[in-house]
């Protein structure tokens, strides 16, 4: 529970409004009011004494954030307030709203799609100007109906691929090979774009997780900071003085990117560093893009060396540290290391190169382009977007190499329950606990 100036209590389902006419005391009753009209009174218990002084309203079915009949209690943002208006609801017969469990009554009752109920977190989580503007265009469907257009294209192709195997008897115009290659080419080809559109509004929402990595004492705490343009992380002269994870998250071009400042990594003193060391190696593993600080006033150690054995396969950025200072390690002697590498002279303790370091990071996933803002995209969506693409690719196959109808309609029917399980027009209990349960209480 935390403070605010004003908190509300919403109940969603039929007798709503009854009920909270059995709490209110006002010049009228909430029966007594149009639906959307706020009405000031009190909250009294059932001893009739004053809990809170409200505002109190009701919205009529289906016109309301749920498709339910909903009531509002807007009290005082004082913790006690709320918890007591609360307590008399649930007194009631009311019971607790599980995560997301308004926002899930919408999309069952059919308010919004799942691709807009997924969106509603996105407004929630936004990072930056840019996150927030593609997850309330998400929120008004513009994402949703992307994703339509491309089923309603792949239901139609469908239905005359089948139509063929089904009713073969009857005289229904077969699609030309030539013709069906080529429509099928356009779904693909429309189906890839919007696929691609969604992997760069996906880091959006997602953003890029960013593990600082090195031996100790190279300056990656102090890089965290420079970043972050405030001392976030402690900095000394004594090596392994991070011994845990320290995350942060800042914002590059719209962007989020999710910092992740790690122990020293080296053979452990103790066992408290070892643990330390321990889960650098697995911020490494799991990071999106590895950022390898070396220190340039040394030369490269075993220790090192060890590193950048790790990075080979992995995409990463070395950045050579302490640029204030006289340089030993050279660009061309960490390439010779790492060949394809990406190498950034930088200095965390004047700054020089760190925002150029950010670019760097960005670049790796956008490259020249820029982000989508139509779209907010989650995991989940961009993952059923490429299992649909492959579904597509593998009926042209089908097509062009003689494999069959059969064949290329399996893989159409495919495609399309991706896409519908974007929408939710194919999603079952465990799919839709999953991705609500993310949700807050109050949404």
């Amino acid at each position: 529970w935390g403070e605010a100036g004003i908190g509300i209590v919403k109940i969603s389902g039929t007798g709503a409004r009854d009920l909270v006419d059995g709490l209110f005391r006002g010049t009228r009753r909430l029966s007594q009011s149009p639906p959307r009209y706020m009405n000031y009174g009190h909250i009294v218990n059932s001893s009739g004494e004053v809990i809170d002084e409200v505002l109190a309203v009701w919205f009529k079915a289906p016109c309301s954030y749920t498709g339910e009949e909903v009531a509002e209690i807007h009290c005082h943002g004082g913790s006690l307030a709320v918890r007591r208006c609360l307590e008399e609801v649930l007194a009631r017969g009311a019971r607790m709203a599980g995560p997301g469990e308004f926002t899930r009554r919408a999309f069952l009752n059919g308010r919004i799609d799942l691709a807009q109920a997924e969106s509603v977190i996105g407004i929630i989580r936004a990072r930056s100007a840019e996150a927030l503007k593609a997850a309330a265009r998400s929120l008004s469907g513009e994402f949703s109906k992307q994703v339509s257009e491309v089923h309603e294209e792949l239901l139609e192709f469908s239905s005359l691929v089948e139509a063929g195997l089904d009713f073969p008897e009857e005289d229904i115009p077969l699609l030309e090979k030539k013709e069906a290659t080529r429509r099928l080419k356009d779904i693909s080809t429309r189906l890839s774009d919007l696929t691609s559109r969604a992997a760069s509004g996906n880091l959006l929402r997602e953003g890029i997780r960013v593990a600082l990595v090195g031996r100790p004492n190279v300056g990656k705490s102090s890089l965290l900071n420079a970043f972050l343009s405030e001392a976030r992380a402690i900095v000394t002269s004594m090596p392994g003085t991070t011994r845990d994870i320290i995350e942060e998250v800042l914002t590059h071009r719209g962007v989020p990117i999710r910092l992740v400042d790690t122990a020293g990594i080296r053979r452990p003193s103790d066992e408290v560093e070892a643990i330390g060391v321990s889960r650098a190696r697995d911020a490494l593993r799991e990071a999106d893009v590895r950022i390898w600080v070396i220190d340039g006033n040394e030369p490269l150690t075993e220790e090192d060396l060890e590193i950048a054995s790790q990075l080979n396969d992995k995409p990463h950025i070395v950045a050579v540290n302490k640029a204030d200072l006289p340089l030993v390690v050279k660009e061309k002697q960490v390439q010779s290391l790492l060949p394809e590498s990406s190498v950034r002279i930088i200095s965390a303790q004047t700054g020089s190169g760190v925002e150029e370091l950010k670019e760097d990071i960005v670049a790796l996933f956008l490259g020249e382009g820029t982000l989508d803002e139509g779209l907010n995209t989650t995991a989940r969506q961009l993952e059923e977007l490429r299992l649909a693409c492959e579904a597509v690719r593998h009926s042209l196959e089908a097509f062009t190499s003689g494999l069959g109808e059969d064949a290329a309609a399996a893989g159409l029917l495919d495609a399309r329950k991706c896409l519908e399980r974007i929408l939710g027009i194919e999603a079952d209990d465990s799919l839709l606990d999953t991705i609500f349960r993310n949700f807050c209480i109050g949404k």
